[in-house]
């Protein structure tokens, strides 16, 4: 086989017209996303060239070229990633020389470098400047077009060579380092894998198969490049390799021949290099048969094949990227809103965000917010819920007695009586009771005000709206004016509350319809009392009465007779026979009146002292002796406490008490479950509602304010401008999209290259004729 029996050289004709179109797109892709550097988050795709250092790489990169570009040196040569765009061009008239040209993207406006030394030059001075000039490695990439009519359209990636030893400046650490900068590129789905490993070292322990095995488990990105065949030992060959026999790929191998140092030293030209290859290649039988797995041109025809067909597999994905990023990139920008230079514009707008907010704390207070949370009570849902659930229940769950123990009430009533009068009045304890019960609603009411205003507060803040990040001034200063405007509030609710709590323990109505009454409390404690006590059986005497009318009569005199009693709280006697007879005297079934007989007893006691002084004088001396001896009392304890036992009539008197407290105390605890809420709904909640916007504009809404409520931070500044300029580059880039021919949207979704180097069709698959030879083969 001559040279003119090669595969066909890099050319206008080895490239499918699809190809053509797609790649200089990805290119001009690629230098549009450039423009954001490390910010990116969009992945184009592209070839990712990996290898060990000295496997190669370098050599097959400027064989793809045509021209020698990259740096030279015993010790790592790539130490930043080099992103290289080869683009065709077309080639001049016969008798004219074509032209080819680089241009790094670091260069503002790009500039054309006609001479490939000095864009060795330029690639050396600007790894220095990032990566320092003693052997430092940079994950920071170099971008660089080459435009020549004798190259593919392909997007390489040369990442820097995987090595063992540090030298120079590298960190000890330089091999993870590497590694982890080789990942970053190869593990994105978007990435196919140039594993570069040379022919005289183990491919079973290939470093570049061993990290594209970790990014692409499966094979299908990967292609094998098996260089320095020449080297071989004498009597092996890499036919098995190259057949995948060893370490099989989906997508292949192919083997080229690289130039040696000798012919770097020698500046022999790569058309010379290439032309030594095919010679090599023919003189080889062990590779006869293997055409198209052999040599740059037909990896170069390969790459850019398998290239275009892995941008049209990745279109769908990549147009949804760059959608979904222009969206979201489109709404943050839209959240740092227009600049408004006028004072007339600047007023609106602060007069729309007042509006905006107290609009929106309206709908969150009546559940109309479009903002609510469906997973969750929020807003005047809570408030309700704070009312009736906390509250209301709260207050319900309290028995007015609870705290309060029968030796209470009894040292209560013994109180009341005292040595003003030796009757028990159950209105007496009572309203000293019913007091302090009363007293005991005031704090839960006042926290059920608090709860209610922390809700407020809590609205106020979920109602700043998004806009105002913009703005921290404002947004600080509208949460001042409205956690001062919502205390303002609190303070006439929880005086309201205090009044009517003070309203309820001034005035104890009786005569309330829903009171049950001292008639009704007496019978009711009778009973309780007496269904209590185990009666004990006992022998009637011979002049008892009959029995209905001594239960009956007894009954009315224990009725009446816990009404009498002395002011050390025993009952005497007399005070029954007192209410006997103001059993016969008074009117029936009345147990309020009549009480005045009660004092009976002090009559008694005047009758004893006169029948003294009417005896005879020698009777009235001796009984007057007696009394002459000195008696000393006791001085009361300091602490007086009632005693613990006490007979059933004071049982009653306590169950009496009882339930005269708890019958009013309902009747209060009603009237404070219904006017708390309403005196807090209407002096706080809607108060709020009605008065925000106004308290707005009357603090904030001024002339002198505008500017500085209104006036950005330069952070701020920062985003908007970067935001802008990120949704320009993705624009440009959605546009860029659509300048893909018609036939690209007919997208392949699998491909791969078998095993004799033909396309195999997955199921699914559709291709054009021109896409093919006649052989079925790209």
């Amino acid at each position: 086989m001559s040279v003119d029996d090669l595969p066909p050289s890099p050319s206008a004709s080895a490239v499918t017209p699809l190809g053509s179109s797609v790649i200089p797109i990805v290119n001009k892709l690629q230098d549009i996303f450039a423009q954001l550097g490390s910010k990116s988050t969009i992945q184009l795709p592209q070839v990712a060239v990996v290898g060990s250092q000295s496997s190669g790489k370098s050599s097959v990169l400027e064989a793809l070229v045509g021209r020698d570009f990259l740096p030279r040196g015993n010790d790592i040569c790539t130490r930043r990633p080099l992103v290289l765009q080869l683009l065709q061009t077309k080639p001049r008239s016969e008798g004219g020389s074509d032209e080819e040209w680089g241009e790094f993207l670091h260069h503002n406006p790009a500039k054309r470098i006609y001479d490939f030394s000095e864009i060795r030059r330029e690639i050396e001075a600007e790894t220095n400047r990032i990566s320092g000039g003693n052997k430092g490695v940079s994950d920071n990439p170099i971008r660089l077009k080459i435009s020549s009519p004798n190259v593919l359209d392909i997007s390489l990636v040369d990442l820097p060579g995987i090595t063992k030893v540090p030298v120079g400046d590298q960190p000890s650490a330089i091999e993870a380092r590497i590694r982890t900068m080789i990942l970053s590129y190869i593990k994105n789905p978007s990435c196919l894998i140039l594993a570069v490993t040379p022919a005289n070292s183990d491919l079973a322990n290939s470093d570049a198969l061993q990290i594209a095995g970790n990014a692409d488990p499966d094979g299908h990105r990967t292609i094998g490049v098996i260089t320095k065949l020449d080297i071989m030992d004498r009597g092996t060959d890499a036919r098995n390799h190259l057949l995948g026999k060893t370490i099989p790929l989906r997508l292949g191998y192919v083997g080229v021949v690289n130039r040696s140092q000798e012919d770097i030293l020698m500046n022999r030209s790569i058309k010379d290099a290439l032309i030594a290859e095919e010679k090599f290649f023919l003189s080889r039988p062990a590779y006869s048969g293997l055409t198209d797995r052999l040599g740059v041109p037909q990896l170069a025809k390969k790459l850019n094949q398998i290239l275009v067909q892995h941008i049209k597999a990745m279109l769908p994905t990549l147009k949804s990227r760059i959608n979904s990023a222009l969206f979201a990139t489109a709404k943050e920008y839209e959240s740092y809103g227009d600049i408004r230079e006028s004072r007339g514009g600047q007023g609106a707008l602060l007069l729309s965000f007042l509006t905006k907010y107290c609009e929106a704390y309206s709908s969150t207070l009546e559940g109309k917010s479009k903002e609510m949370s469906t997973s969750e009570l929020s807003g005047g849902a809570r408030i309700l819920y704070i009312f009736q659930s906390v509250f209301v229940k709260s207050l319900e769950e309290v028995d007015p007695c609870e705290d309060l123990t029968d030796e209470d009430i009894r040292t209560a009533i013994q109180n009341a009586t005292g040595p003003r009068s030796a009757l028990f009045v159950p209105d007496v304890p009572f309203e000293v009771l019913v007091r302090r019960q009363i007293s005991r609603l005031l704090d839960p009411s006042l926290q059920c005000a608090r709860f209610i205003y922390d809700e407020l507060i809590k609205i106020s803040h979920q109602c700043m709206m998004t806009e105002l990040q913009r703005f921290p001034v404002l947004q600080k200063r509208m949460d001042e004016v409205i956690g001062n405007f919502l205390r303002e509030g609190l303070e006439p609710s929880q005086a309201m509350i205090r009044d009517l709590l003070g309203m309820e323990m001034d005035y104890i109505n009786t005569s309330h319809p829903n009171f049950i009454g001292g008639t009704k409390a007496v019978e009711l404690a009778m009973q309780q009392v007496k269904s209590s006590r185990i009666p004990h059986p006992a022998t009637r005497p011979k002049d008892t009465v009959e029995p209905e009318k001594a239960a009956s009569s007894a009954s009315q005199i224990k009725t009446r007779s816990f009404l009498g009693r002395q002011a050390n709280g025993n009952v005497t006697d007399q005070g029954v026979l007192a209410a006997a007879d103001a059993e016969k005297s008074g009117p029936a079934g009345n147990t309020w009146t009549g009480l005045a007989s009660m004092f009976r007893g002090s009559d008694v006691q005047a009758a004893s002292t006169n029948n003294l002084l009417n005896k005879p004088f020698s009777e009235a001396a001796q009984a007057m002796y007696q009394n002459l001896s000195t008696i000393y009392l006791k001085e009361p304890p300091t602490v007086l406490r009632s005693s613990e036992n006490h007979s059933e009539q004071e049982s009653v008197e306590i169950q009496i008490t009882k339930l005269l407290l708890k019958s009013y105390y309902d009747i209060v605890r009603k009237n404070v479950e219904d006017l708390v809420p309403k005196a807090i709904m209407h002096f706080l909640v809607n108060y709020s509602k009605r008065e925000l916007h106004n308290v707005f504009i009357e603090k904030l809404y001024r002339e002198n304010l505008i500017e500085e409520l209104l006036k950005e931070p330069d952070e701020l500044a920062i985003k908007r401008k970067r935001t802008q300029e990120t949704l320009r580059i993705l624009q440009q880039a959605n546009r860029t999209l659509d300048e893909l021919p018609l036939e690209a949207e007919s997208v392949e979704r699998g491909y791969r290259i078998g095993s004799e180097g033909k396309h195999e069709e997955l199921p699914g698959t559709r291709r054009s004729r021109t896409e093919t030879n006649g052989n079925g083969r790209f």
